[in-house]
């Protein structure tokens, strides 16, 4: 593989954004990588506007409770409930799509994708639209900044509250969950605490809770305030004294950069790199921008080993695919059901352990569906799908897809299909010679040492007309094994 310029610059774009614009890929042969680097820091030092869209829990889900309340029909109860839950998808749906609009066109790249990944890591599925919006507000305002910050907000947060039932922990009737996960999941990983450091952080933590308004508030009639001995000290802690003394552990910061380290870099981590990327994310503070700096700017990012080498997730694959072919979707809708299919819907993480990613992304099933959406947007053809019957993952859409479901398709001209404003695209490769076509445009597609045979791709190729050669061969470079990898 031939380390070139904008090789490496799409490396960068690839995976802390989510991959080249039409609009800007011709500038990568000349920009450095740090110049790049300092554009998207640039691009995304601003704060994010909240994604609204359940304005409150009176708007939201709990439209409605004080009716509810005061009826004593048990059939109305169970109505209104019904009615709130199908609001609560319908929000959660139009959130998804926002989102994915964001990381699609916003210029704030980098906060976007790193965003993504605390989604990840902070994994959380309540059907509860107001919650997850102040959520996902927490995890966009920090994801560049603090970890410590982050992880105390999204500690306190109703939906994390909720999920891993902390309302349910009281000093008469302790809940271990919250603490559990707190450990496992969010700071220091599995093997680094004992059953006993559980029950007393568990103890620390009662009293956490939330009021109606989706507040953090401390019930004090309900926290243990006795002693308790946590990772070997002991003494009156709370739950803030829990989480500043998990942060002071040197395997948090290791945990949390081999997760980024798999993430951005390699599935396989570098262990000798990441002890010293952890190292120094913690004397500087836990600065996610700092750690995010020293693994973007450095030499052995660029390296043909981390290059190519990674399994884009649903979310990148979609995302990516638009950012390049600037495209109007017929129902947006159809991006909820490519994200069910393939295994990746925000919002509803498979478990409290989040998408495992890696391999986990691709079966043969999956990779027949990610093969064929660029066809599905440009050509208006019809897609085999085969989405599970979880209503509660399908987002409320067994209603409206039924007969597409049990058809077991979706057709373009019911919403799969997109315009595609192939001008943007044209100009791209405006300077290069036709004889050059086939690679240039591989190369700004592809991010992998193996190529398409340049014989087999001519007889896919539309070579009518010049325009028409490059929309083939983007689509069906698009449509290869080796566009699943960035």
């Amino acid at each position: 593989m031939v380390l070139t310029n904008r090789l490496k610059n799409q490396h960068l774009l690839w995976r802390a954004a989510f991959g080249p614009m039409a609009e800007n890929t011709a500038a990568l042969d000349d920009i450095s990588q740090k110049e790049l680097w300092q554009l998207l820091l640039k691009t995304s030092r601003k704060a994010p506007e909240k994604l609204a869209v359940a304005d409150n829990l009176v708007d939201g889900l709990y439209n409605g409770v004080k009716e509810v309340a005061d009826m004593q029909n048990a059939a109305a109860k169970a109505e209104q409930g019904r009615k709130r839950r199908a609001q609560a998808r319908e929000d959660l749906k139009t959130m998804n799509i926002i989102w994915l609009d964001e990381m699609i066109n916003s210029e704030a790249q980098l906060r976007e994708k790193m965003s993504l990944f605390w989604h990840g890591h902070f994994a959380c599925r309540v059907i509860n639209s107001f919650f997850q919006q102040e959520l996902l507000h927490i995890i966009r305002t920090n994801a560049l900044g603090n970890f410590a910050e982050l992880l105390k907000a999204v500690s306190k947060s109703p939906s994390m509250l909720q999920f891993l039932n902390n309302q349910q922990n009281k000093k008469s009737h302790p809940n271990e969950n919250f603490a559990r996960e707190v450990m496992e999941l969010f700071t220091m990983g599995r093997g680094n605490y004992s059953e006993n450091d559980v029950k007393e952080a568990a103890r620390a933590f009662t009293g956490w809770s939330y009021n109606i308004q989706g507040e953090f508030i401390f019930r004090r009639q309900q926290h243990d305030a006795g002693s308790k001995t946590f990772l070997g000290k002991t003494g009156n802690f709370d739950g803030d004294d829990i989480l500043n003394m998990l942060l002071d552990q040197p395997q948090t910061a290791q945990f949390i950069v081999k997760k980024i380290y798999r993430y951005f870099v390699n599935d396989t981590p570098d262990e000798i790199r990441v002890k010293s990327l952890a190292k120094s994310f913690q004397e500087k503070g836990y600065n996610i921008t700092s750690l995010l700096e020293e693994i973007y700017t450095s030499d052995w990012f660029y390296t043909e080993k981390n290059i190519g080498t990674k399994i884009k997730s649903p979310v990148e694959l979609l995302a990516g695919i638009r950012r390049f072919l600037p495209l109007k979707l017929d129902n947006d809708n159809a991006q909820l059901l490519f994200q069910k299919v393939l295994g990746q819907i925000l919002f509803y993480p498979p478990n409290v352990a989040g998408w495992a990613g890696g391999k986990s992304w691709i079966d043969s099933s999956t990779l027949m569906v990610r093969l064929q959406i660029p066809q599905v947007y440009s050509a208006r053809e019809s897609i085999s799908l085969r989405p599970k019957t979880d209503d509660d993952v399908n987002m409320g859409m067994m209603n409206e897809e039924q007969v597409r479901i049990q058809r077991n398709k979706i057709y373009a001209d019911r919403g799969g299909a997109a315009d595609i404003d192939w001008s943007l695209v044209n100009k791209v490769f405006e300077k290069t010679s036709r004889e050059q076509l086939s690679q240039k445009i591989a190369d700004s597609l592809l991010q992998t040492k193996s190529r398409i045979q340049p014989a087999l791709l001519t007889k896919y190729l539309n070579a009518e007309s010049r325009e028409n050669f490059i929309k083939s061969a983007v689509i069906n470079m698009m449509s290869t094994p080796e566009y699943q990898l960035c």
